[in-house]
Order: C-alpha cells, then sequence, then structure tokens
C-alpha cells in the first residue's frame, strides 16, 4: 500500500473504511494518464474486505464526491467480468458500460478480460444541456 500512495502513480484520494480498528475495505482514484490531454480523467479501485456490508457503496459515493469536488470530469475503471457485484456497484453510480477489453490482464498466469466503465462528472456530464 505504501507504494501505491506515494509512487510514481499517487493517488489523487486514497480512503479507507476501518471498523472497530479492523479495515473493512479501501478505494482510490489515479491518474489516468500522464499525457495532459486527459487531465480531469482518473481510474478508480474499489476492495472490500465482504461484500454486501454497504462498505464499497459508503467508498465509491465518497471518492466520486471528491473526484467532481477537485474538479476531475471522468471516472474510469476496468472490472473483470464474472464480478457482478462491482459491475452492479458501478451501475448504481451511474457508470455505464463502455465495452470489453479480451485478454486485457493477466492474473496468475492466465488471460483475463476486463470490462471497462465510466461515469462523467460536473459539466461534462450535462454538456450541451443534455447527459448522454
Amino acid at each position: 500500500m505504501a507504494e501505491r500512495i506515494t509512487g510514481t502513480r499517487a493517488p489523487y484520494a486514497f480512503l479507507v473504511a476501518a471498523d472497530d480498528g479492523q479495515v473493512r475495505g479501501w478505494a482510490a482514484t489515479y491518474p489516468y494518464s500522464p499525457r495532459r490531454a486527459y487531465d480531469g480523467v482518473a481510474e478508480y479501485s474499489v476492495y472490500v474486505d465482504e461484500p454486501g456490508r454497504g462498505t464499497g457503496r459508503l467508498l465509491l459515493a465518497e471518492l466520486l464526491r471528491r473526484a467532481e469536488e477537485t474538479g476531475l470530469h471522468k471516472v474510469t475503471s476496468r472490472v473483470f467480468p464474472e464480478n457482478l457485484a462491482s459491475l452492479a456497484l458501478a451501475r448504481q453510480f451511474g457508470f455505464r458500460e463502455v465495452g470489453t477489453h479480451l485478454r486485457h490482464a493477466r492474473l496468475d498466469d492466465v488471460w483475463r478480460d476486463v470490462v471497462t466503465v465510466e461515469v462523467l462528472l460536473g459539466s461534462a456530464r450535462t454538456l450541451g444541456g443534455e447527459e448522454p
């Protein structure tokens, strides 16, 4: 975690949810790309110890609030397609599924597809007076 927080790709925000001194989850937004064209776009991650307790919902709500408050205009992520809880959580917060990258990740020596999700924030959400 220390490397994630202080490394070359330091997060915009890093949140920890704890209960009775036990870490129950964490969430972070990271710069999407070092290219200036992508300023205002962040990737997000949310991890919880036990799905279904509401921890992920609380973390993502606060993460998005802070993202919009700091001027980010888009938050995106990549989710394994079988992670139905994460996809459902994203949909609850208005994320849309953009598409699927085939064999985009390699985990435990196995190729994995990922579903890309995104949500627009602030003025990007209502550009021209209409939501996309």
